[in-house]
């Protein structure tokens, strides 16, 4: 089995999507996938704060039953172990939203196996999962890719969390996450989580830019992370442009690699939304 992880509320639905038919698109492999989702239910902090619904995780479970009669979704409610663990901490409003510190969570949830692959949903496999998924992490707590602007700013080695490659074997042995949620309760963090998990390491493998590519499409990218970015062009300026914005990744990127997945999406989107409204 091959585990993946997400984490978001129920807007994450298009980017979960998106990933996961990139996976199964390019990845050959007859052993299946098993997708867990971790969410919550905090809406007493933002209105839209609401966990990703049973509707959502059902459509996706069939979507995925389509390349694998044994391909799974996992949705795992962490509302109760936030709001023991986080509810009111220094870092409740994260620089994107409460969703980032769940998967810090991870060890806390028994169902998790040893090895299991942390996605941020903004995120397409170009290649084989395979390639990162096979990664020897025997001895490491993780394995993660350079922060594209972090190895600039702030240090060679300063990693990007929306990759990891998680041994949670040995993250239960060292405490990774546990230290990581001490940190996240008492210290008001630049990047939250990211900085929690930097912070709290005991051992770590550096993956190549490939497995986390968050400015370009190379031929050898294994990983292409949707991430904010900055453009020169026409002037100086950030933009974040996601990967289910699919004419913005036309127009802007000049990517067509993805098409299929991406032609797919918006099929099977449109087709979870008229199943919503007849259901209503």
């Amino acid at each position: 089995m091959i585990n993946i992880l997400f984490a978001g509320n129920d807007r994450v639905f298009d980017g979960v999507l998106t990933c996961a038919l990139s996976i199964l698109k390019r990845t050959r492999t007859e052993e299946p996938f098993c997708f867990y989702l971790f969410t919550m239910d905090v809406s007493h902090i933002k209105a839209q704060y609401v966990p990703i619904t049973d509707a959502q995780a059902d459509f996706l479970q069939k979507v995925v039953w389509d390349y694998h009669p044994e391909n799974r979704v996992v949705k795992v409610d962490v509302t109760a172990l936030y709001m023991k663990e986080f509810d009111r901490c220094p870092n409740e409003q994260a620089y994107c939203s409460p969703y980032t510190l769940i998967r810090l969570f991870a060890d806390m949830v028994p169902q998790i196996p040893e090895k299991l692959l942390y996605l941020d949903v903004d995120i397409l496999l170009n290649r084989d999962i395979r390639l990162l998924y096979d990664q020897d992490i025997e001895g490491v707590e993780y394995a993660a890719a350079r922060d594209h602007y972090g190895k600039y700013l702030v240090s060679p080695g300063y990693v990007n969390a929306g990759v990891l490659l998680l041994n949670m074997k040995k993250i239960r042995q060292t405490g990774l996450f546990a230290k990581a949620r001490q940190l996240i309760k008492t210290k008001k963090l630049v990047f939250a989580d990211q900085s929690a998990i930097i912070r709290s390491t005991t051992a770590r493998k550096l993956l190549p830019q490939k497995f986390n590519d968050q400015k370009f499409l190379h031929s050898t990218t294994v990983v292409r992370h949707f991430s904010k970015r900055l453009f020169w062009l026409p002037y100086p300026h950030t933009d974040n442009i996601k990967q289910w914005d699919v004419s913005r990744v036309h127009r802007v990127f000049r990517y067509y690699q993805f098409d299929d997945i991406l032609y797919e999406y918006i099929y099977l989107k449109k087709k979870f939304e008229k199943e919503s409204l007849d259901h209503e």
